[in-house]
């Protein structure tokens, strides 16, 4: 299984990012994808998921609720990150994951059993 992220980069506040993540080796419309996230000396943040089942009910951390926008394209094996109105605090590098994951454990990362390898998103003031 992988899970190639792309799309991060420098942007100033107030910018927009798309990220990307391509996955390959895994019956990508059986798993639930989301978008975690890690700044220097922090924890990784769970940010936004996206569900296999139920119409693709989405999920996201009350920080980036009505910036970020998480969607999935089954034909294309590909999860994307919109991010809107992006803040110097939004810095960090980006991970995508995949899993089998419930409704309860959406946010928590080792609900997920596979990692992309990350793109950093820096925003600048």
């Amino acid at each position: 299984v992988q899970l190639q992220a792309s799309g991060g980069g420098l942007v100033q506040a107030g910018g927009s990012l798309r990220l990307s993540c391509a996955a390959s080796g895994l019956t990508f419309s059986s798993y639930s994808m989301a978008w975690f996230r890690q700044a220097p000396g922090k924890e990784r943040e769970f940010v936004a998921a996206i569900r296999w089942s139920g119409g693709g009910t989405t999920y996201y951390v009350d920080s980036v609720k009505g910036r970020f926008t998480i969607s999935r394209d089954n034909a294309k094996n590909t999860v994307y990150l919109q991010m809107n109105s992006l803040k110097p605090e939004d810095t960090a590098v980006y991970y995508c994951a995949a899993g089998r994951v419930l409704t309860s454990t959406r946010s928590t990362p080792k609900a997920y059993n596979y990692w992309g390898q990350g793109t950093q998103v820096t925003v600048s003031s």
